[in-house]
């Protein structure tokens, strides 16, 4: 490598890897929102009181259904995580709603077994979908 001296008596390869140094590269993957709040806001018409209305009730649901998973049959669990993902999406809480759909496909396959990997995964999405809520709703 051939370095060219400039007027400040720097060479050019050490700008260049100054400047590179200075920027930070990009995320691999784009951070993801736990709750996607332009889909919140779609959904309650931008009326802020009502985002945070929703949101608070579906933190208690979430919190309720998972609970009422734990336990019950196959069927009736396919039936709650159905619910869910129909409730998740509607606030934008994707995760949540990819995980619940998974639950309710595995547990209302023809021979239902209770799926407790992602049954784990759903209980990981629903706690970080109410952190997430509970510092939405901290903000006035």
């Amino acid at each position: 490598m051939v370095a060219i001296s400039t007027k400040t008596g720097r060479s050019t390869t050490d700008d260049h890897a100054t400047e590179i140094a200075q920027t930070a590269a990009p995320p691999l993957a784009p951070a993801e929102q736990v709750i996607d709040l332009d889909q919140l806001a779609r959904m309650s018409l931008g009326e802020r009181r009502l985002e945070r209305e929703v949101l608070t009730l579906f933190n208690l649901q979430a919190g309720i259904l998972v609970q009422r998973m734990v336990g019950e049959n196959p069927k009736y669990v396919a039936g709650l995580a159905h619910t869910l993902s129909g409730s998740a999406r509607g606030v934008g809480a994707w995760k949540v709603a990819e995980a619940a759909a998974d639950v309710e496909r595995l547990a209302s396959a023809p021979e239902p077994v209770m799926p407790v990997n992602a049954m784990n995964r759903l209980s990981v999405a629903v706690s970080e979908a109410q952190a997430a809520i509970a510092k939405i709703l901290r903000v006035p």
